[in-house]
């Protein structure tokens, strides 16, 4: 199978640290976002569109990137979180 949407980066390593952790990520919680070599965490493009959809299924809490996060011009009733590094991402659904 051949995906061509680094969007999806973070939710594939989320699942990962999910089964190698032993811990399910949150039912409320999506995540979207493209991963550097170095763990850094990059912008997306269609972050509007992303957040409406994900408001729209009933999603609460949306994890992107900081620098999406920074620049969003209007106020969405979910709740986003920015991340910049993978450790922030992890903690952020594991510990929290």
């Amino acid at each position: 199978m051949r995906i061509d949407e680094p969007a999806l980066d973070l939710g594939v390593i989320c699942a990962l640290a999910s089964s190698l952790m032993e811990k399910p990520i949150p039912s409320a919680t999506v995540v979207c976002g493209e991963v550097g070599l170095a763990g850094e965490i990059r912008a997306i493009g269609h972050v509007d569109i992303r957040v409406k959809e994900a408001e729209r299924l009933g999603f609460t809490r949306f994890i992107l990137p900081k620098s999406n996060r920074e620049r969003m011009s209007w106020k969405p009733q979910i709740r986003l979180v920015g991340v910049s590094t993978l450790q922030e991402l992890l903690e952020i659904i594991f510990v929290e």
